[in-house]
């Protein structure tokens, strides 16, 4: 069964519920997110995106993940 971007958003979301998160994509297997939290804060980049990808509770696991592919930007918010 293909996921959808509202899928992923809600898994996305149950980790980061203050988040800012856009998903793109529509063809079941590959999408774009951009997730921008404060939680963030004092990581680098390799620790922001572990952290949204284990919140996908494995939907990328090899072949046998639902997610194909995720192109992932991750961001602290800007001050005001």
């Amino acid at each position: 069964m293909a996921i959808q971007a509202s899928d992923i958003e809600a898994l996305i979301r149950e980790r980061f519920p203050d988040a800012k998160i856009t998903v793109e994509g529509d063809d079941g297997a590959h999408f774009a997110a951009l997730v921008v939290d404060e939680s963030f804060r004092g990581m680098n980049r390799v620790q922001q995106q572990r952290a949204v990808f284990a919140a996908l509770k494995g939907k990328m696991d090899g072949s046998h993940g639902e997610l194909h592919a995720l192109a992932l930007t991750t961001k602290v918010p800007e001050a005001p």
